[in-house]
């Protein structure tokens, strides 16, 4: 099958799953339309591409699912004029499609390997408001001025107050916190004053995260 009619059937069975789940933002949507999911998964995995299930990146990582990525956006709600923190590129496919609600996106990863291909990914879309950096994000990114929205993909062992002072005023952040059973429960915290504001929302597939930058790869 040709990649056009892979990225044709496999949105339009996304979208249908993404109705289901009652996901019916019409700039969310558009925005994963827009993205090519095939451009952000390896040439063996292109048939699967669209598949509810996780598949294998560079340096050892993952790819979430488009449909996890669509439940995550939803849950995070990028307006325009947003800035926007991504912890952890790992593909770049959730930095891409936020590239597409929010006014600047900085996304950064432990990984040379990931950060570089993941810039290729972008200039390939025409993507100038996305900035992929190899950096440690396990405190934040300090000295970049407030975000209005922080998502991480990997996991937290407790509550990552030290972000607080890194939102703007009612600014939302996304992270996995690691649960007593070892799996990891997605939280949205909002920011209210100078505390957080919890709200579990699901279990997600993400591992610790690993602080320092990678020395190889």
């Amino acid at each position: 099958m040709n990649v056009r009619l892979l990225e044709k059937e496999g949105f339009a069975g996304l979208f249908l799953r993404l109705r289901a789940e009652g996901i019916g933002d019409k700039a969310l949507l558009t925005a994963l339309e827009q993205t090519p999911r095939t451009l952000f998964v390896s040439a063996a995995h292109a048939d699967a591409a669209y598949q509810d299930r996780l598949l294998p990146t560079d340096c050892g990582s993952f790819a979430e699912s488009a449909n996890l990525v669509a439940r995550l956006l939803s849950a995070l709600a990028i307006e325009p004029g947003h800035r926007v923190l991504d912890i952890g590129t790992g593909s770049g496919f959730l930095a891409a499609v936020a590239a597409r609600l929010a006014e600047r996106v900085l996304t950064v990863d432990r990984y040379k390997t990931l950060v570089q291909l993941a810039q290729q990914r972008f200039a390939h879309l025409g993507l100038s408001n996305v900035t992929a950096r190899q950096a440690d994000g396990t405190k934040g990114m300090n000295g970049e001025g407030n975000f209005d929205r922080i998502i991480a993909t990997g996991a937290f062992d407790g509550m990552p107050r030290h972000f607080v002072d890194q939102l703007a005023s009612g600014g939302v952040m996304l992270a996995p916190l690691t649960m007593e059973s070892g799996r990891a429960m997605m939280v949205r915290l909002t920011k209210i004053g100078s505390r957080f504001e919890r709200e579990d929302l699901f279990e997600v597939p993400y591992q610790a995260l690993t602080p320092g930058v990678a020395a190889a790869l």
